[in-house]
């Protein structure tokens, strides 16, 4: 199973290929307080694609490596999620969720209730429930997000440092403008009343290297 192929639909700073390559070979992103292992394997994606998800992104609860709120998807909130989806291996993909609870990679996930109920739980944590947004090329599409909905989470304002990686990915998956990225951002729950587009749109950029 572990050689089978899934897209992994990131909708967070992941959407920034930059801060995923963290997680596959290994290292720490900018702005960030945490070095990551890597993959067993540590290739790059196969493919890489822009996707819009049903639902809607929220920031909330507290980020170990950037301090402030993480993102988190929600698919049964109205509305639509700009994410990037990468074609990597089901051993990738449990390896990246293992990172991302701060478990060691290293054990295949268990994804057969997917094709029943079109989720999957690898644990108790904030990014183990495994949710089936749709199938492209034949092979699903899986998001990473916690297992309750946004509503009953405690709603927190993200930190700049994450923000720059999620302003980043939107720019490189889906080529929006700074304006139109910080538009989106301070409109999801979390960040809403606490950043405005404009504050988001003068963050300075990411190194390029």
């Amino acid at each position: 199973m572990g050689c089978d192929l899934v897209w992994y639909a990131a909708y967070g700073s992941n959407m920034h290929a930059a801060r995923l390559d963290c997680y596959l070979r290994g290292g720490r992103p900018p702005g960030g307080m945490r070095t990551y292992p890597g993959c067993r394997d540590p290739s790059a994606p196969r493919a890489t694609r822009p996707v819009v998800l049903p639902g809607r992104m929220y920031f909330a609860f507290e980020s170990k490596n950037w301090t402030g709120g993480l993102a988190l998807y929600d698919p049964l909130d109205p509305g639509r999620t700009p994410a990037r989806a990468y074609l990597l291996t089901t051993s990738q993909f449990g390896d990246l969720a293992a990172q991302e609870m701060y478990r060691a990679p290293g054990v295949d996930p268990d994804l057969s209730t997917l094709a029943t109920i079109g989720r999957a739980t690898l644990g108790p944590g904030r990014y183990e429930t495994v949710v089936r947004v749709g199938t492209a090329d034949g092979h699903a599409i899986l998001a990473l997000t916690a297992p309750w909905r946004s509503a009953d989470a405690p709603w927190n304002a993200p930190a700049a440092a994450y923000l720059r990686h999620l302003r980043a990915g939107l720019a490189e998956s889906h080529g929006w403008s700074t304006l139109r990225a910080a538009r989106y951002l301070a409109g999801c729950p979390g960040a809403a009343g606490t950043w405005t587009p404009e504050a988001i749109a003068a963050l300075p950029d990411l190194p390029t290297s």
